[in-house]
Formats: structure tokens, sequence, C-alpha cells
């Protein structure tokens, strides 16, 4: 399968947008901050900065259009020819927001919990790969198809939320 650089950034973008305008919507919210473009944070993986009344949480924003598989796609490699390891797997956000844009479906997975869960769990998913084309070259991003429902059922803390 082949993506286009853009079509993965307009995901992003509209992803990051509806997450923000919904924390900010809510009553613990004091302040959500988009850090997606600033470099101490980009080689985190951090997205949002969103403060609440209980402190600060680090958010890492996963957007994706493919709602009607019933999967998560958990990157492993961002770019398998120069061996970037997938945001999934280096993330330091508290929480990995997981949200389906067609549908507005959003799943708020607790990290590290679920990425631990993942590591001893990860050879039971089928593997896939996109490649996005750039320029006359492309780059290969690989990661596990993981259900749903399994992840619903096998990692606590794990929120399912219609936006």
């Amino acid at each position: 399968m082949s993506y286009s650089m853009s079509d993965g950034l307009e995901v992003a973008k509209l992803a990051a947008a509806d997450i923000v305008a919904w924390l900010s919507s809510k009553p613990e919210t004091i302040s959500v901050i988009n850090v997606e473009n600033n470099p101490a944070f980009q080689s985190r993986d951090i997205d949002l900065i969103w403060t609440t009344h209980k402190g600060e949480v680090l958010v890492e924003v996963k957007g994706d259009r493919w709602n009607r598989t019933n999967n998560f796609f958990f990157e492993t490699h961002s770019n398998l020819e120069k061996g970037t390891p997938g945001c999934f797997i280096y993330t330091e956000a508290d929480w990995l927001f997981y949200y389906f844009v067609n549908t507005r479906l959003l799943y708020k997975l607790p990290m590290p919990k679920t990425r631990d869960w993942f590591g001893i769990t990860m050879n039971r998913f089928r593997e896939r790969s996109t490649t996005t084309p750039v320029g006359n070259s492309h780059y290969t991003t690989v990661g596990r198809l993981v259900p749903i429902t399994t992840v619903m059922l096998e990692v606590p803390g794990v929120v399912r939320q219609q936006l």
C-alpha cells in the first residue's frame, strides 16, 4: 500500500485539531499546547501538552482513516530504510490518543503500559508495511495490525470515547 506525504500530514493535522478542540472543552482543562513542530518534543514523540487541575499530561496523537478494519496500526519502524523506530516504540507520552478521523472515535491508550504489553505480545499480530513516496525516492513504514478488541480486553486503562 502507498500513501503520499501530504495525505499523512492532512490526517495528522485534522486529528490534532480535533483532539485539541475536544480537550480544550473539558472542564478540568487549564491549557492545551500543540508542540508537534517543537524539535525538543518531536525527538520524544510528543504532540500535545495538556495541563489539567491535576497536572501536566503528555499526549501523542495518532490519526488514522482506516476505521473499517477494526485494528490499530502500531508502528514499529517509521522509516525502515534509515532504521528509524516507530513512534509507538519510543514515544515518551503518558497517553497515546489513537483517533479515527472519519468516525471521530478516540481510543486513549495508557503509555508505557500499552507498549509493554505490545512488546510481549506483538508476534501474535500480522506485520504490514506501507511506502510513502518522497521526491524520486520513498520510505517504508512497518507496523503490526492489532485488533482493537484485543487491546481493550488485555490492556487495563484503555478508554474508548466518541467525540
